[in-house]
């Protein structure tokens, strides 16, 4: 009823926090930086059934029905204050733990005695592309709007709803949004990686992330053309232009 928590990229933090402190100022209400917490993911198809068998025997049933895109605060076996949220922000069900600093490395050899697995940031970037979810920085940053990261859906025009930016995205929208983010992948061998060109009817684009697929056996990848039909789809690899099929993301959906 009277708070927002906020989970921030944590490689933005300093200046996600400056922007929302400029913009809290007009109003009452205080911005407070949670130093005292950290943050696991537990992410995959039995996620949440090892994180569940780690809770208090009175709390494990409403884990287990806590919705999509809901939260719940509960405690462990020995006590510890867990918030837990199903975000699926991998792309990948399961829980993302909010814990205290203190409590993290216990429960970290918790999970591990469970069998969870230590997961580097080199699979989470597969597992995210699979997903068909941008990164920051390499897929969109403050110079890329939603129209042109596939990320429209997020955006509500809605009559009488106001926010931050609202003006700059209608007047692109009616001027014509002039890049679309696609997804592309290749039948032939080889990687498709980030920076190179991309070869289109209506001009060049680039390829923003491009990955191995090791659930598709395949290269795939982001990439950013001009507006319009995008096939034929080409990609320059060191001078030799390779084919790629254009297709509609996510590239996996739950494994499949």
């Amino acid at each position: 009823e009277d708070f927002f928590r906020l989970v921030v990229n944590a490689s933005t933090r300093e200046k996600d926090l400056a922007w929302i402190n400029q913009h809290a100022a007009g109003f009452q209400v205080a911005v407070q930086l949670r130093e005292d917490l950290a943050i696991l993911a537990v992410q995959g198809p039995q996620a949440r059934s090892s994180v569940i068998t780690l809770l208090a025997s009175d709390q494990q049933e409403a884990a287990d029905k806590l919705a999509r895109f809901a939260a719940l605060e509960v405690v462990d076996a020995d006590g510890v204050e867990l918030f837990l949220a199903r975000t699926g922000y991998t792309g990948e069900d399961g829980f993302e733990i909010l814990l205290p600093q203190t409590a993290l490395i216990a429960f970290w050899e918790k999970l591990l005695a469970a069998g969870v697995k230590p997961a580097g940031l080199g699979a989470r970037d597969t597992l995210r592309l699979e997903a068909g979810m941008n990164l920051y920085g390499q897929d969109m940053d403050e110079t890329v709007t939603p129209y042109e990261a596939a990320l429209g859906w997020t955006v509500s025009l809605d009559e009488g709803r106001d926010f931050i930016g609202r003006g700059a995205l209608e007047a692109q929208k009616a001027a014509g949004v002039p890049t679309q983010l696609i997804g592309v992948v290749m039948d032939d061998k080889g990687v498709l990686r980030h920076g190179q060109t991309v070869l289109t009817a209506n001009g060049q684009g680039d390829i923003l992330s491009g990955t191995f697929s090791p659930t598709l056996g395949k290269a795939i990848a982001f990439a950013r053309v001009p507006t319009g039909g995008p096939d034929p789809v080409r990609v320059d690899i060191r001078g030799r232009e390779v084919p790629v099929r254009v297709v509609k993301f996510p590239f996996v959906r739950e494994g499949a």
